[in-house]
């Protein structure tokens, strides 16, 4: 951190959310935003040239979602600390949230005060949780430890059918044009996917279902 000073990012698609989140971190002196961005591609390019301590991230991005975004940039720079920032405490994008590396997983409707002390916490380091998700991500991770889970039995059938896909090296256009979806509502199933099968990237994807071969799918 330079300067003793928090640098901070915020990526959310609604200008006042962002405005509002600035105006609140910008009046504690230990904080100092560096940026704002409104799509998962912009957050992207903007943690690898500004290079922030901490990201605020929304989850629902007009152009994909903050998960696939935190992955992309946790990835590039594992140093970079991200909270993401939901309105809903949703199982799976919590989840996934986490596998993504996210450091924090905070409602919209916390406190600034509290969002504030988060931030603090995890520039410092920390891994933090809100409290009325805690026991829903330790109960999956229960479950996983346990074996209680397939697997594949986990997936969705058109999950499973896109994951065949992914597996025979298809892009998400492909996928698309074979499933009849948008290459956004593949690039959300395919984000989905990973997160259930605690995998990062489309080639371990790849690599999980050859492995399982020649077992079928459905």
């Amino acid at each position: 951190m330079s300067e003793d000073k928090v640098r901070i990012l915020i990526v959310d698609d609604h200008e006042v959310v962002r405005m509002g989140l600035r105006s609140l971190l910008e009046r504690r002196p230990g904080f100092v935003v560096i940026g704002e961005a409104g799509t998962a591609a912009e957050a992207v390019r903007q943690a690898g040239q500004a290079q922030p301590d901490v990201i605020i991230m929304d989850i629902r991005l007009p152009d994909g979602n903050g998960v696939d975004a935190c992955r992309d940039i946790w990835d590039a720079n594992p140093d970079t600390k991200v909270i993401m920032l939901t309105s809903y405490a949703d199982e799976e994008a919590l989840f996934g949230s986490i596998m993504a590396g996210a450091s924090g997983y905070v409602l919209k409707q916390t406190r600034g005060q509290t969002l504030a002390e988060a931030i603090e916490r995890v520039a410092g380091g920390e891994s933090l949780l809100d409290p009325s998700v805690t026991a829903k991500v330790l109960e999956r991770m229960r479950r996983l430890a346990s074996g209680e889970t397939d697997e594949l039995g986990a997936l969705s059938p058109q999950e499973r059918r896109i994951l065949a896909l992914i597996a025979e090296g298809k892009t998400n256009k492909e996928i698309a044009q074979e499933v009849y979806l948008s290459d956004k509502t593949v690039k959300n199933y395919v984000s989905s996917i990973l997160s259930k099968l605690n995998l990062r990237r489309r080639s371990e994807a790849a690599a999980f279902m050859a492995e399982r071969r020649p077992r079928r799918l459905e």
